[in-house]
């Protein structure tokens, strides 16, 4: 039930809105892909249009009723998902999934937030252009999540995060008002940009229905290759000498552990190490060129003056789209190995380039001092995010460790902290870790934020309890 609204706050809304508008939560809106937590709500709204959603806040803002946006599901820090607290009404943008209009001359199109991330790159690639943004989840993830979250993703090295492809945004605000914001300007300056308030703001500040985003033209010819280096500061002097001989033409650089291809071949043999022995570390290197350069040539070049400089111990070379495709393949069912496995504990951290290989064998050692793990450590080094994902060794189970779980993130957290870095990378702060931010993050910062969010919802109805404290 509903609390602190009562059937009359049910039967408000319901007469708003068309039928089928409303239905009780199931258990696909109140789940977390982690499975660490189990959310509740007192209704499912799904909107199929911005009106509509306009006609629910403004309903839920006079009975102060929490609201909790839903996009995909696919969060991994429980934005989506309120666990305790009064039930509030689930906001799904599902059904909001149309192409309001594209404009390839521009690079430009506007959508609405519930299309998918791989719908938003379908209507690109068919207008000759590509959306360069994509995720592990790109085919559940919507792009009103993924801007809510500021995704990133492989592509941020080259194209940036989600709020580097958004040109401008619509938005319900907290009152019911409507912030329409869907120029498709490269440049606007005409005071605060509310577009990038928003983006990153996990639904706490407003909700996003539509978005006006950057498509860019596509590569003429990629190429793929899978390099073993001796280790994590190789990688980095790689990553150096590649953006020397191809500035711009970089468009993923991918970091493996042993681990990721140990996990694999535990739980999903049929994804092969194209390696007769897994390396200790690898790179997965992915160029995006002008139609000028012969790309296989180009990285083999590219692999001989590396080669030369002790960089590069062996490596592969796709010779063809579904040998590319195969490769990356390795890297995107990583996330789905570790799942079965079952982390202990998962972090998602930004570092310093140059602090990255000093911190992995940092933060092994402090691990060692709390007990035996594996640690899956993979992630986009050319951007500083590291996945650092800790396991427990063969024949336990991360139950055996619930107990440690919390010395287990705090050791890794506070390193990264120490280091210069972030607790939060491209996953965001969500419920997860509120407690994070606090410990964390700086005090001004945090008096600012509370303050906005004072100013942009007072009843604190949008997503209560997720960045900040209710």
């Amino acid at each position: 039930m509903l609390n602190p609204a009562d059937a009359a706050f049910a039967e408000t809304l319901a007469s708003r809105l068309p039928e089928g508008t409303l239905r009780a939560p199931d258990a696909a809106h109140l789940e977390e892909p982690r499975g660490r937590w189990q959310g509740h709500g007192g209704i499912l709204a799904l909107p199929r249009s911005t009106a509509e959603v306009q006609t629910i806040v403004q309903i839920c803002a006079a009975a102060r009723v929490g609201i909790v946006p839903w996009g995909g599901g696919t969060g991994l820090v429980g934005g989506q998902i309120m666990p305790q607290g009064p039930a509030p009404v689930i906001l799904s943008l599902e059904r909001m999934q149309a192409l309001r209009g594209l404009w390839p001359d521009e690079n430009a199109l506007i959508v609405e937030a519930g299309m998918t991330l791989a719908g938003v790159q379908q209507a690109a690639d068919a207008a000759g252009r590509m959306f360069p943004l994509s995720l592990a989840s790109e085919g559940s993830a919507r792009i009103g999540g993924c801007l809510a979250t500021n995704a990133g993703g492989i592509g941020v090295l080259r194209h940036g995060n989600a709020r580097d492809l958004c040109l401008g945004v619509e938005a319900v605000m907290a009152d019911g008002s409507l912030l329409a914001g869907l120029k498709r300007l490269r440049k606007d300056n005409t005071g605060y940009d509310l577009r990038h308030l928003l983006i990153g703001s996990e639904g706490t500040l407003g909700i996003i229905t539509a978005a006006a985003l950057r498509m860019v033209p596509r590569p003429a010819v990629s190429v793929t290759a899978l390099l073993v280096v001796p280790d994590p500061a190789a990688a980095l002097r790689l990553l150096t000498l590649a953006q020397a001989r191809l500035p711009g033409m970089i468009s993923a650089f991918e970091l493996i552990g042993k681990m990721g291809f140990d996990f694999l071949a535990e739980t999903m043999p049929e994804v092969t190490c194209p390696f007769p022995t897994a390396p200790e570390w690898c790179v997965l290197l992915d160029l995006g060129l002008p139609s000028a350069f012969e790309a296989e040539a180009v990285m083999a070049s590219l692999y001989a003056e590396a080669d030369e400089a002790g960089l590069v111990q062996d490596g592969v070379i796709a010779a063809s789209e579904a040998q590319r495709k195969s490769l990356w393949r390795i890297r995107e069912t990583i996330p789905e190995a570790n799942r079965r496995i079952g982390a202990i504990s998962s972090h998602d951290i930004a570092l310093p380039l140059s602090a990255v290989p000093e911190f992995i064998p940092k933060a092994d050692a402090a691990l060692a001092r709390i007990g035996a793990f594996r640690v899956n450590c993979f992630g986009h080094l050319g951007d500083g995010n590291l996945h650092y994902n800790v396991f427990p060794i063969p024949g336990r189970t991360r139950r055996d460790h619930e107990a440690q779980r919390d010395a287990i993130k705090a050791s890794v957290h506070d390193l990264v902290h120490a280091m210069g870095g972030s607790v939060s990378a491209e996953h965001g702060i969500g419920r997860l870790k509120v407690a994070d931010l606090e410990r964390y993050g700086d005090p001004t910062k945090l008096a600012a934020m509370r303050a906005v969010k004072a100013a942009l919802d007072p009843m604190g109805i949008l997503n209560p309890g997720a960045v900040l404290r209710a």
